[in-house]
């Protein structure tokens, strides 16, 4: 049974990294914003909410507004967010990632009469965050390479209201529709009990029938990067896990070449191995435990 749901999952998730196809959205303020990876560019899920003082109306206080594709009702005035006057919205990607690529990295769909300021924070794991800075003058558009580094990789966004003072007090704060990546990259998370046996980094012969569809996918699509990140839970010895974790990123990518060696000429492979550095779930719990033993796989789009 754990055999068969865990390979289920493998599939489900290939599926959502098909390769997309770029997309134009309305911005909502008579422009429009091209993603190259379409609908999967999105934020997915609400991490955290705290209504700001003074608060939004109840119906604008709905933080599952903010994820998915803008869906902004002008005659109903529905479909975002407000975060209230110092309120925050904390959002993270699930099939995809934010990726630091040259130029915009982000763009915001913020509604409303008024653009309210906001603080910018980006993390890997929802806990360290790295202050990007102050989204002002009604520009949506984010860059956060003086931030970070190029290539580095982030799957949570946090957007704090600055506190700007408006003469509307219906909406205070910002007014949020929908957070996009534009440097993308698809997210495949993998369950390292379905890939390997414990403390080992060899590919289990069941699991090898659905790596092979990353392979045809990358035989098919070779205008990609690809970075694979292994991940342990925080139990045993810190040193053997990073070399664990090392090791099972690996396995993937000599599979992957082994299966394709003509890849290697036209895609560039990077792997890290993390250990317990960036947990999805509590390391305090089987389940959690089981759930940050991973190996994750980001296809990074290269430039045209």
């Amino acid at each position: 049974m754990i055999r068969l749901f865990f390979s289920l999952t493998f599939i489900s998730l290939l599926s959502l990294s098909s390769f997309a196809q770029e997309k134009e959205y309305e911005d909502g303020r008579g422009g429009k914003v091209k993603l190259p990876l379409g609908d999967i560019s999105f934020a997915d899920k609400v991490i955290e909410y705290k209504i700001g003082n003074p608060a939004p109306i109840p119906e604008n206080s709905k933080p599952n507004d903010a994820v998915g594709t803008p869906n902004f009702n002008q005659v109903e005035i529905s479909g975002f967010v407000s975060l209230g006057s110092g309120g925050e919205l904390t959002l993270a990607f699930t099939d995809n990632a934010l990726v630091n690529i040259d130029g915009p990295d982000l763009y915001i769909f913020e509604m409303g009469k008024y653009v309210e300021e906001t603080f910018l924070y980006v993390s890997k794991d929802a806990r360290k965050w790295i202050n990007v800075g102050k989204i002002s003058g009604g520009n949506a558009l984010v860059d956060i390479g003086d931030s970070t580094k190029i290539g580095e990789i982030f799957t949570y966004v946090k957007l704090v209201d600055a506190k700007t003072v408006t003469k509307d007090k219906s909406w205070p704060g910002a007014d949020i529709d929908a957070v996009a990546a534009i440097g993308s990259a698809k997210q495949l998370s993998l369950n390292a009990l379905y890939l390997f046996n414990t403390n080992e980094a060899k590919i289990k012969p069941a699991a090898k029938s659905d790596l092979d569809k990353i392979v045809e996918e990358l035989k098919a699509n070779p205008k990609y990067d690809v970075v694979i990140n292994g991940h342990t839970d925080s139990t045993g010895n810190k040193k053997l896990n990073k070399k664990l974790s090392l090791d099972r990123a690996n396995a993937i990518k000599t599979y992957i070449l082994t299966k394709a060696p003509a890849l290697k000429a036209k895609i560039k492979f990077q792997t890290n191995g993390y250990a317990e550095e960036y947990p999805v779930a509590t390391n305090n719990t089987p389940e959690g435990r089981e759930k940050n033993r991973r190996v994750e796989v980001f296809f990074i789009p290269t430039k045209k």
